[in-house]
């Protein structure tokens, strides 16, 4: 806790336990005490403001009216909130959530850094895209608000208007990119109506491959959707046009869909440190397998993640095993100093067998807040810590919190999830394997899928039967994802209760080793041209491979770039080889040239070549003094080349080829022996 901070609890009308003062020790802050802070005493509020410092309150539920008495009184210092009532005194558990309350107090006063935003702007361009009447009447209706063009696929009997208000056409989307105030849409079939139309549209010739940009798409065509996870796509609308309340909603949406608006940036990404492809060649696809809306896409030897279309699943951070992609909402090392700070002042506070309880907003904190109103509260071991999305969690995070000496993780998700979870399953799976292999137990980050509080409480009744880490570890979570990975899972290994040296793991995990074939390797290089970390690495002065396992990312390019098909991937854990600089996979004396003594290529590679090109006319009969040129370097060979007007293309003869004629001649002529 930050010296010279001042917690603020409240008993909200004696209605929970405080544990005042094994707060103010686990915390090392000053804490005061009330009953109802938020009314009668508010200006004990006031005054611990008015004595300066930092402050932490013990409440989320009046939080703006604190926020606005500290503006009013010009308050300089922070200001922090900590939910202490639903997720700890609310609970047939509270008498014994005295730790759990510290531990919230105290990672509450954890700054997290401000949101970056992508702004996105909308002039009210729409187009609406239908089959009836039904999109005709929703483009009456947002006339007089937004600026509309009526796309019909492949309309039937529509009565034109005695009056063209907005241009009605004829087309078929056939492509469509793009977000709020910027999609653009590839139209087949397009054709105007003639001005003679009288009972029902007639259309003039139609085009192919028509373009057409707008700002917002409503769609009402009843098809299937022209964007991946529609729902998540800003500025595009859909609805069942049978459904006269989802249209209803749908126009009401579109109002407010003019103007400027601001979307956190929920992935920042360096396109340097991506392994997706080198040389055209594809390795790490997991984030482009991964995203739900398309906004990841290849772009080279990278990839492109469209801020504006991204929804903030986090899935593409969980799974990168760079650290190219990392969440920012809030970024990592931030969220990985709030676990650190729970739950090492939950054991200094005399907490045990404490699980994480990791949640979002959306769902994970409705349900907490349920359980704790209607029901018993959440367990006194339970620690909740919240998250954008559960989707965002990475192994890194996982490994933490029991380095920290957590004994579980649990994620709360929803009856039928918002996003795919695959991801998250990956990385769970990677979390517990590593856990067993080091001696901790089994299954021990699980995945609670519910939306009935009753059932969150049965599931997170009982603590799990885990080993905690002896001497758990305290290290501060600094520097890039990739790094934190690393950094958790050493520490995890360094506090382990059964340490062991390697623990395999399933593919897909973000690290393991290169293996490579000796025999078949021919130290060509090209898989160190294409490893995108330098695991695998050369030596400048001798024909020689290394691997350093601690930056293998397991992308496959070295082994989809192996002429020789002599690598394989092997997903594990290695603690021995991350300890090591590097491990030396093949070496071979250089071969030195016969004419000047100069070091090129190994002596099997030369060997190898002079076997291959044993009986060749180039170095045979006559012409066997060129032999010699096999074994000299580039300048020497060159030279002698030169100097002896060497012609490469002085090949024999070869013999006549053969054409449908000389078979047909000799047919008849062997017909004509048989006569």
């Amino acid at each position: 806790m930050q010296a010279g901070r001042t917690i603020l609890v409240c008993s909200c009308e004696e209605t929970m336990p405080l544990h005042g003062e094994l707060v103010a020790k686990a915390c090392k802050a000053k804490v005061r005490s009330a009953d109802q802070l938020c009314r009668k005493q508010l200006d004990l509020f006031k005054a611990v403001l008015d004595q300066g410092g930092d402050v932490t309150v013990g409440c989320t539920q009046e939080a703006p009216l604190f926020e606005e008495t500290a503006a009013d009184l010009g308050f300089a210092g922070t200001l922090a909130f900590a939910n202490i009532r639903e997720q700890a005194g609310w609970s047939s558990a509270a008498a014994d959530a005295g730790p759990k309350t510290a531990a919230l107090l105290a990672a509450a006063a954890e700054e997290m850094p401000p949101i970056a935003l992508v702004t996105l702007e909308s002039k009210g361009v729409a187009l609406i895209y239908g089959r009836d009447e039904t999109a005709i009447t929703a483009a009456r209706r947002l006339a007089d608000a937004l600026d509309i063009t009526v796309l019909l696929t492949r309309p039937g009997q529509v009565t034109p208007a005695a009056t063209t208000e907005f241009p009605v056409v004829k087309g078929t989307i056939s492509a469509a990119k793009g977000h709020l105030g910027a999609f653009a849409l590839a139209v087949d079939d397009y054709a105007l109506p003639s001005p003679a139309s009288r009972r029902a549209y007639l259309w003039q010739a139609p085009r192919q491959g028509a373009a057409s940009t707008c700002d917002i798409v409503l769609d009402l065509a009843g098809g299937t959707a022209l964007f991946p996870a529609a729902d998540l796509r800003p500025g595009y609308l859909r609805a069942d046009p049978a459904d006269p309340a989802a249209v209803e909603r749908l126009i009401g949406e579109a109002r407010g869909l003019v103007g400027t608006f601001d979307k956190p940036k929920f992935i920042t990404f360096h396109d340097d440190l991506c392994a997706h492809a080198r040389s055209k060649i594809t390795g790490c696809t997991r984030c482009l397998d991964l995203c739900p809306t398309g906004a990841i896409t290849p772009n080279g030897d990278a990839v492109a993640i469209d801020p504006a279309i991204c929804a903030g699943c986090g899935a593409c951070a969980a799974a990168c095993p760079t650290g190219a992609a990392a969440y920012a909402l809030p970024p990592v090392d931030s969220l990985m100093r709030r676990l650190r700070t729970l739950v090492t002042t939950y054991r200094a506070a005399g907490g045990e067998h404490g699980v994480v309880l990791l949640h979002d907003g959306d769902h994970g904190l409705p349900l907490i807040d349920a359980l704790a109103r209607f029901g018993d509260g959440l367990p006194a071991h339970v620690l909740p810590l919240g998250v954008n999305e559960i989707t965002q969690v990475g192994p890194e995070l996982l490994a933490a919190a029991f380095a920290y000496g957590a004994a579980g993780v649990s994620l709360i998700g929803r009856a039928r999830p918002k996003h795919d979870l695959s991801g998250l399953h990956q990385v769970m799976a990677t979390a517990n394997a590593v856990l067993a292999g080091l001696g901790y137990g089994q299954d021990l980050v699980t995945l609670i899928e519910t939306d009935d509080p009753d059932a969150l409480a049965a599931a997170l009744g009982t603590p799990p039967r885990a080993t905690i880490a002896p001497r758990p570890a305290s290290f501060l979570p600094l520097g890039t994802k990739r790094g934190l990975l690393e950094l958790s899972l050493r520490e995890l290994h360094r506090v382990a209760p059964a340490p062991v040296d390697v623990v395999a793991l399933a593919k897909g995990a973000p690290f393991g080793k290169a293996d490579v074939d000796p025999v078949a390797c021919t130290l060509c290089l090209a898989c160190v041209s294409a490893c995108p970390t330098a695991a695998l690495s050369d030596n400048p002065d001798q024909p020689m491979l290394r691997f350093s396992e601690n930056l293998c990312v397991q992308c496959g390019l070295c082994a989809a770039t192996c002429p020789e098909d002599a690598i394989t991937l092997k997903p594990q854990v290695d603690f021995v080889a991350w300890n090591e600089p590097f491990r030396i996979v093949k070496q071979e004396e250089p071969f030195h040239c016969e004419q000047c003594g100069k070091a090129f290529g190994t002596k099997s590679t030369i060997d190898r070549i002079a076997a291959k090109l044993e009986g060749h006319w180039m170095f045979s009969g006559d012409n066997a003094h060129r032999r010699a040129a096999l074994f000299m370097c580039e300048q020497c060979r060159v030279e002698k080349v030169v100097n002896e007007s060497f012609d490469p293309y002085g090949a024999p003869s070869r013999p006549r080829q053969r054409t449908a004629e000389d078979y047909l001649r000799e047919a008849a002529e062997g017909r004509d022996k048989l006569n």
